[in-house]
């Protein structure tokens, strides 16, 4: 589901396993529901503190309950703990997605763009410090 037509080894990042990054995930009963990535790192034109969120997907039966808003929303207040409290948030939001982010409080920032072999993206930004 979060990349279609890929290998389970697609959804692995480069800073999963880094110390300042987590993970969360929403179970139904024993069933694994959502899951998100958040790594702190700046967007890819700036040097501002950033949490980034990556794999971000909830199952198509449990849309549209609240699941993605809990875990962008407890993934912000875990990553604002510390000394060190990011500015910002962001994404590489399918183009799809963009409007769910929107609700979210987020803006594109910059235009469309190409994954090979994902899609359609856009950056969407939430300042966190404001």
């Amino acid at each position: 589901m979060l990349r279609p037509n890929q290998p389970p080894e697609a959804c692995v990042y480069p800073l999963d396993e880094h110390p300042d990054s987590f993970h969360l995930g929403v179970r139904v009963d024993d069933d694994l529901v959502g899951v998100a990535s958040f790594s702190r790192e700046p967007m890819p034109e700036g040097d501002e503190p950033g949490v980034r969120i990556r794999g971000m997907a909830v199952l198509p039966g449990h849309r549209g309950r609240g699941i993605g808003r809990a875990m962008v929303e407890r993934g912000l207040a875990i990553a604002a703990e510390g000394d060190d409290p990011p500015a910002l948030a962001w994404c590489n939001a399918r183009t799809s997605a963009a409007g769910y982010y929107a609700k979210l409080g987020f803006e594109q920032h910059g235009g469309e763009f190409e994954i090979e072999g994902i899609g359609a993206h856009v950056v969407m930004v939430r300042r966190l410090d404001l």
